[in-house]
């Protein structure tokens, strides 16, 4: 059975923006709502080099990554052709105009990956 887990109310995400859910283990959950009211999870990371999918701009059911523009599917987190990738997806329930998450999914799902560390790279002698 899923255990649904508050995050926010739908009109506290911005209309064609987003809002990050930080977990206790993993990189944060970015919720998105596009401009027909619909909401979509993904983990905030671009399968291309990393880019926070939370400060790009929604589109449709899309959002374009703000570092190499790279659009995202907002239903499966796929990327659109011709580039290639997906970042996990996370199960959504709206209701009452309250948005919630799958706990399970917030506790294990995409755990492995890894926010990109940007500046310059230290080399260990």
């Amino acid at each position: 059975m899923t255990t649904w887990t508050r995050i926010c109310l739908v009109d506290e995400i911005p209309v064609l923006g987003s809002r990050r859910v930080a977990r206790p283990k993993g990189m944060d959950v970015a919720v998105f709502r596009n401009d027909a009211n619909e909401v979509f999870a993904l983990l905030d990371r671009c399968p291309h080099k990393g880019g926070p999918l939370s400060q790009g701009i929604v589109f449709g059911k899309s959002v374009a990554c703000p570092l190499h523009n790279w659009t995202i599917g907002l239903d499966n987190g796929c990327a659109k052709e011709p580039d290639e990738g997906c970042t996990p997806a996370f199960a959504i329930k709206v209701e009452g105009g309250v948005v919630y998450l799958d706990q399970t999914e917030l506790d294990t799902k995409g755990l492995d990956q890894v926010a990109p560390i940007a500046g310059p790279i230290r080399r260990t002698a």
